[in-house]
């Protein structure tokens, strides 16, 4: 049964978090959102364990597409950076700042970059794109991802700044309109690169919270060094090029593992 731990540890966080927001912010969605949220996660990790083919491919759909369409879309909340620094400015704790405390900034200290591997709505339309292996060496463009950071707090500061009207449906379409430039940049970047992660390598705003977060992962892809023979398997099927075979949290793109365990499935030796 240890081999089930992971699954039920994912739903007894989220199901905790669904549960003191529920009481908290006395609103039944919060119960709803987190609670939908984890089972989907769990179900995943489950089917992961038992070992089937598109675990991580069905969890991505299940969360990716109800958080930009029912959420997004029919909802009304930018679920982007944007909608993060909006609630911010106004205050409010709600959609986008709980979401993100969560996901992407506390959470990561239990679960890293699993976020980006198992529920962005980006990354699950890039993934069906045909470079799941990176066909080329990294690139030092990391730097891009602290300028459209940057650009999306300043976008939304100035509207506060030059009171301009409606910004709720101004966000509304900020949604729309930075989705599908995520999608058409994140395209472009994975047929020029030959990579279909190099959106959230080189552009990627988010993961200039997830990254610092994540270094503390308590979840981690491990090696057992007295099984590995060094055959290098595992970095070469790593979309994200992390050498797992260093068990050190300093180890090369440490903080990029998103745990979509290809590394883990491809092991001839069991040693991860």
């Amino acid at each position: 049964m240890r081999k089930y731990a992971v699954p039920a540890i994912m739903l007894i966080v989220f199901e905790t978090v669904a549960v003191v927001l529920w009481q908290t912010k006395d609103n039944l969605f919060y119960l709803f959102n987190f609670s939908y949220i984890g089972i989907s996660i769990s179900l995943g990790t489950f089917l992961f364990v038992r070992k089937y083919k598109y675990a991580r491919r069905i969890v991505q759909l299940l969360v990716g597409l109800y958080m930009m369409l029912y959420l997004g879309l029919i909802r009304g909340e930018n679920m982007q950076i944007e909608g993060f620094w909006y609630y911010l400015f106004t205050g409010v704790f709600e959609a986008a700042t709980i979401h993100y405390a969560v996901a992407k900034i506390f959470g990561p200290l239990i679960f890293g970059r699993g976020w980006c591997g198992y529920a962005c709505w980006t990354a699950m339309v890039l993934d069906f794109l045909p470079y799941k292996v990176p066909q080329q060496p990294r690139k030092k463009l990391g730097w891009i991802r602290y300028i459209t950071f940057s650009l999306s707090f300043m976008f939304v500061a100035m509207l506060f700044l030059a009171g301009a009207g409606n910004i709720e449906r101004i966000m509304f379409w900020a949604f729309i309109i930075g989705n599908l430039l995520y999608y058409a940049v994140g395209i472009i970047l994975a047929f020029t690169f030959k990579d279909n992660r190099a959106f959230c390598k080189y552009i990627c705003p988010i993961t200039v919270f997830l990254k610092p977060m994540s270094y503390f992962s308590l979840f981690r892809v491990k090696c057992d060094t007295d099984k590995c023979i060094s055959c290098g398997k595992c970095r070469k099927v790593c979309p994200m090029n992390v050498d797992v075979t260093d068990n050190s949290r300093k180890r090369k793109n440490g903080t990029e593992c998103i745990l979509c365990m290809e590394c883990v499935k491809n092991c001839p030796k069991d040693a991860l």
